[in-house]
């Protein structure tokens, strides 16, 4: 009897201990944010990261009890806005990301900071799957034919892309490390230029979100060749995988994702990726994402840590083999 006395005040004493110990960091959580937060975009308005980033911040800030604002920093392949918020040291920075920001930090021969190392994982927010596409004037209709024209005359064929870097971009160059083809690369500035000379013609073939790319399948305006995700998507459902076909290994889904600085302390990353998973949650938020081919997502901040991990290697290994440079 008496001792489960004892353990019961010991209990006592050691749940006290903790509650005080906890007080600081829940204060914290409470306290902030004390100022504007900023969502840093590090591309251009109109992508897929600005399109999620100002969705979400006008929520965001009703949540939070503070304005929040989102800032475009276009540049290297995203580089320049990643590096202003690995820098930023207000705890009130944050970085509307995507698996882009693991290629481009191996694309750059110097790049300042460390994709890993110099960021702090939040939340992810959305998935967005890929399909090749091809412009009908090709007479390119299926995978098998893709492949004839490719082979037939080596850079011949051309493909497009929003720049150097980008998944669409790296899409293509796992297709063409997979297959053994060769094709010349068409870097625009932007999703807008890139896609209007798809359309027209001007470049032959390319990689674009499945939900945008589905629409002008729909309209005849593109022929669907394959997507780049491992199972088929519902928006496309006619649409078979590279896997299917017999290429493996082209799983090219884009991620975006939140982060912050690495040195952000625990509780601001807590109630960020609360926030944000409640946003990330709503119908009306999943309804706007679609409309800009992407699907919706949440996640812990370690679950987000381990997909970063997890993909850094494989696009680096995609860049060195096929010697791709952005200097």
């Amino acid at each position: 009897m008496t001792h489960s006395i004892h353990r019961r005040a010991a209990l006592g004493a050691l749940a006290a201990a903790m509650a005080v110990a906890a007080a600081p960091s829940l204060a914290q959580q409470a306290a902030w944010p004390t100022q504007t937060v900023r969502i840093i975009v590090p591309f251009t308005p109109g992508t897929g990261m600005d399109t999620i980033a100002r969705t979400v911040a006008p929520r965001l800030s009703e949540r939070l009890g503070q304005p929040v604002v989102v800032q475009n920093q276009p540049g290297a392949s995203g580089n320049i806005g990643a590096d202003a918020v690995a820098k930023a040291t207000d705890g009130h920075t944050v970085l509307m990301g995507a698996n882009t920001m693991l290629m481009a930090a191996q694309l750059y021969k110097s790049v300042p900071f460390d994709p890993l190392k110099d960021f702090q994982p939040v939340s992810m927010a959305a998935w967005g799957t890929l399909m090749l596409v091809a412009n009908p004037k090709t007479n390119i209709k299926s995978l098998p034919e893709f492949l004839a024209a490719v082979k037939a005359k080596p850079g011949s064929i051309t493909f497009g892309s929003p720049g150097v870097g980008t998944p669409h971009h790296m899409a293509m160059e796992l297709v063409k490390s997979r297959t053994g083809t060769f094709m010349l690369h068409v870097p625009y500035k932007g999703t807008a230029g890139y896609q209007q000379d798809l359309l027209s013609g001007e470049v032959n073939v390319g990689f674009l979100p499945v939900h945008i790319a589905a629409s002008m399948v729909k309209a005849g305006r593109l022929n669907a060749v394959a997507v780049g995700s491992p199972k088929r998507h519902p928006v496309a459902a006619d649409v078979p995988t590279f896997e299917e076909l017999g290429i493996k290994g082209i799983e090219v889904d884009l991620w975006y994702a939140f982060f912050m600085p690495a040195k952000t302390q625990t509780p601001v990353v807590q109630r960020l990726n609360q926030e944000l998973v409640a946003i990330m949650k709503m119908p009306e938020v999943a309804q706007v994402l679609s409309k800009g081919g992407m699907d919706a997502a949440w996640s812990t901040p370690d679950e987000l840590g381990a997909l970063a991990r997890k993909d850094y290697p494989r696009w680096g290994e995609v860049i060195r083999r096929n010697n791709i440079s952005a200097d």
